[in-house]
């Protein structure tokens, strides 16, 4: 039986469930089709009767939200649309009545070039700010310093008049990148982090943050190989050796966790993509100076999801001394929603409860994307409603990020399904009605409820919130792994296919069921079988 200590010493953020909101499209309290600060606060039951650990908001800072948010012009208030710091202390201080920490993002590689920092930089060659951005003279010609291309296409440089010289940016053109090589740049983003710390954050979600410094020589980078997946922008046709990824960021990395270790125990998840994200995923999280945890894209854009793809992905963190701790989403705002890309419509109830169960069973932090718990599709948005900046400079080939970021749909039969009184930014989509909180919550077998289970079993269990993990087997179907702590030992198996399958050969089935999904039993896997056993 598990033994309740185990749990209890280890710090709260380690194998903890994180629920993230991306605040436009949570609740909107004020009827402008916006959600809000506020919003999130009135629904805040709804993650705590979850059983999630915490919350993780998306930007709701001051932004001309070019970018949604991660264009920010001001680091240290809330923007005029969310409400105001007053609402973002109310939010805290009813999250942690319902034992709900409080993680905010943090974009450290860039600004909205509406922050007055950016204002100052380009005023002038020699003011405080000059170089708290990356400035680079033109070639001889007139022509970008290098070839580096940006993540959202085009040329990584705009040239900008009032300073005769050429600004980097990773993103759109209006988030010029912070030269956080610069001491002073890391004082204020460390000053930042103070803020919200003396407001009762309890971690960070460092955004893009590989994106965080580049090369100071600004050297090409070199050509990718045609690997034969698509080119849809410039930035596709690069290795980002130099753009991107420099060594320094470590040492940053460990300034973070410094400051964060004077609060207590905080939480630091960065974020990590690109080609080299498992390396470098590990650079920032080994051993104790550094960031808690760490997570990547593996998942959210997999196209499928197989025993291999698993086996393959958390073999790489094995339970050893100095290696980071990983955290494991399967949605997010920036990704389309998972039942779309791994399942059959006809599927999809079946698949989500298996999905579910395979996340609480990972070892890792779990990141539960909203509407994730209600079975929520993505949406097809027509081009003429496009909001992402990515989607339409690239339409028709990338696919737009609004599809995942639609409005939460909390009653089947109110208006706007319960998230506003006026027509929201994005629409819902033609099946979530169905799939409402209300709905749901009027069904013990929905989802939501499923996610319920499972999040209070994973809590229940130490073997499943931070024992190690071992496979036992990943063939073309089948997946079984073996959860273990010291008091605890225990069977995990998952059909990933949507045929019957036969029980594993000498695999041991005997125990005490703790989770039987979709008609699994000891010797008997259906399709989309999931079987959690106590040994």
């Amino acid at each position: 039986m598990p033994n309740s200590a185990d749990n209890a010493d280890q710090p709260w953020w380690k194998g903890a469930v994180l629920y993230q909101i991306y605040p436009r499209s949570f609740q909107d309290s004020n009827d402008d089709g916006i959600g809000d600060l506020n919003g999130i606060t009135q629904r805040l039951d709804h993650i705590a009767r979850l059983g999630a650990d915490a919350i993780w908001i998306s930007p709701f800072f001051p932004s001309p939200m070019r970018d949604f948010g991660y264009d920010i012009a001001d680091y240290c208030d809330v923007d005029p649309i969310f409400g105001t710091l007053a609402d973002f202390d109310a939010l805290v201080a009813r999250a942690h009545a319902l034992g709900l920490k409080v993680t905010i993002d943090q974009v450290f590689a860039h600004s909205s070039d509406l922050h007055d920092w950016f204002t100052q930089s380009r005023a002038s060659r020699s003011g405080d700010k000059a170089d708290w951005y990356v400035w680079a003279d033109p070639k001889a010609d007139g022509t970008p310093p290098n070839n580096w291309q940006s993540v959202f296409g085009g040329p990584a440089w705009t040239w900008d008049a009032r300073r005769g010289q050429y600004y980097m940016h990773q993103f759109l053109t209006s988030q010029p990148q912070l030269n956080v090589h610069n001491p002073q740049v890391q004082d204020a983003l460390l000053d930042v982090m103070r803020f919200w710390l003396d407001r009762g954050v309890d971690g960070f979600r460092l955004d893009a943050l590989n994106h965080a410094m580049h090369d100071p020589e600004l050297r090409d980078n070199p050509p990718a190989p045609d690997d034969g997946s698509p080119r849809t922008r410039p930035f596709d046709f690069q290795i980002k050796r130099y753009s991107q990824s420099h060594p320094a960021i470590i040492p940053f990395v460990e300034r973070i966790r410094t400051l964060c270790n004077e609060y207590g125990a905080i939480f630091t998840v960065a974020e990590v993509g690109g080609a080299l994200a498992e390396e470098e995923m590990k650079a920032y999280t080994a051993g104790e100076k550094r960031l808690n945890s760490a997570y990547g894209f593996t998942f959210l854009y997999a196209p499928v999801l197989t025993p291999a793809l698993v086996a393959e992905t958390v073999d790489r963190w094995p339970d050893e001394p100095d290696m980071g701790w990983p955290s494991w989403a399967f949605e997010n705002h920036d990704a389309p929603r998972a039942l779309s890309r791994w399942c059959a419509p006809e599927d999809r109830p079946a698949f989500a409860r298996m999905k579910m169960t395979l996340l609480m069973a990972l070892r890792g932090n779990a990141i539960l994307y909203q509407g994730e718990e209600l079975g929520i599709t993505q949406v097809d948005i027509p081009f003429e409603r496009l909001q992402d900046p990515e989607a339409i400079a690239n339409w028709p080939l990338t696919l737009s990020r609004d599809g995942a970021r639609t409005p939460l749909p909390w009653a089947a039969d109110a208006a706007q399904a319960g998230f506003s009184g006026v027509e929201p930014w994005l629409p819902h989509g033609d099946d979530h009605l169905a799939l409402a909180v209300d709905q749901q919550e009027a069904d013990p077998g929905s989802l939501m409820h499923f996610t319920r289970a499972m999040l209070a079993l994973r809590k229940a269990n130490p073997a499943l919130r931070h024992g190690a993990l071992d496979i036992l087997v990943a063939d073309d179907a089948c997946l079984a792994f073996r959860r273990t702590c010291a008091d605890q030992s225990l069977l995990c198996l998952f059909n990933l296919s949507r045929e019957a399958i036969a029980w594993p050969v000498d695999l041991d089935g005997s125990g005490r069921i703790l989770m039987a999904v979709n008609g699994a039993a000891p010797g008997d896997l259906p399709p989309y079988a999931a079987l959690l056993i106590e040994q």
